[in-house]
């Protein structure tokens, strides 16, 4: 579980900052507002991604969510 944690502390952040990066280096002329909202969409849109394909794992995995562990 730790493991998990660490990973994501370090996953989530290192995708905002290469994104804002990026961002910066292809579009010169977007103000640094513009690069940081649209890295912070993007990192949204990959962890709602990656808690649904948990979720559905999760639920393909039980036969009974409510009662499974």
């Amino acid at each position: 579980m730790l493991l998990t944690l660490a990973w994501g502390s370090l996953f989530f952040p290192g995708l905002f900052a290469l994104c804002t990066w990026g961002l910066r280096r292809a579009r010169p002329a977007w103000s640094d507002s513009d690069c940081v909202m649209i890295s912070t969409r993007l990192v949204s849109s990959v962890q709602a991604v990656l808690a649904t394909g948990s979720g559905i794992v999760i639920i393909r995995s039980c036969s009974d969510v409510i009662t499974d562990s």
